[in-house]
C-alpha cells in the first residue's frame, strides 16, 4: 500500500487541531484501509483512564478499557478513537451501556473479523463492575494475548 492510497487523504482529524467532542454522538470515528488485508493479526487499544458519568448521580465513573480486534478491510484511526472515548466524559450511562456501545460502534464502523472489549470499572459503592463483550469466537491460529487486567482488590 502506498502513501497515495493508504486512506490518509480521507482523514479530517489526524494532524489537525481538533476540539474534543462533547458527546459520543458528536464524535466522528474515522477509519483507513487495513494495511495487511488477508492476514489475521490483533490490534489492541488500551485506555486505562476512561471516564463517563453515572446517569443517576452525574458522579464520574472510571474504567480501564482493553479493545482487541482482528481487522478485515479497515482499521480505526487512533486519534479519532481517542477523541471518541474522551467524549464519554460528559456522557451519562451505566457501565454496561458504555462498554457495549463502544464495541458495537467499532463493529459497525470496521466490520472486523473479530472484536472484544474488556471494561474493568473501578468501584463506586464498594463494588466494581466489569463488562466483557465479543462478536463471537476468535478465529483459530491467531495469537490473542490475555488482557491481564487484575481484578480489583481494594486497599488490602
Amino acid at each position: 500500500m502506498t502513501a497515495q492510497n493508504d486512506g490518509r487523504e480521507t482523514l479530517t482529524q489526524l494532524g489537525r487541531s481538533t476540539p474534543m467532542p462533547q458527546s459520543p454522538e458528536e464524535a466522528e470515528l474515522e477509519r483507513v484501509p487495513a494495511p495487511h488485508k488477508g492476514k489475521q493479526y490483533v490490534v489492541r487499544f488500551t485506555a486505562p483512564e476512561f471516564t463517563s458519568l453515572c446517569p443517576v448521580t452525574a458522579q464520574p465513573d472510571f474504567a480501564h478499557l482493553v479493545i482487541d480486534y482482528i481487522p478485515r478491510d479497515w482499521i480505526v484511526e487512533s486519534k479519532s478513537l481517542k477523541l471518541y472515548l474522551t467524549s464519554f466524559r460528559n456522557h451519562g450511562a451505566f457501565h454496561e451501556d458504555c462498554s457495549v456501545t463502544i464495541a458495537e460502534t467499532l463493529v459497525k464502523l470496521l466490520d472486523p473479523v473479530w472484536l472484544r472489549i474488556g471494561a474493568y470499572w473501578y468501584p463506586r459503592g464498594g463494588m466494581p463492575i466489569d463488562v466483557f463483550w465479543q462478536t463471537g469466537l476468535p478465529p483459530e491460529g491467531v495469537w490473542i494475548p490475555s488482557q491481564d487486567v487484575p481484578g480489583y482488590r481494594g486497599r488490602g
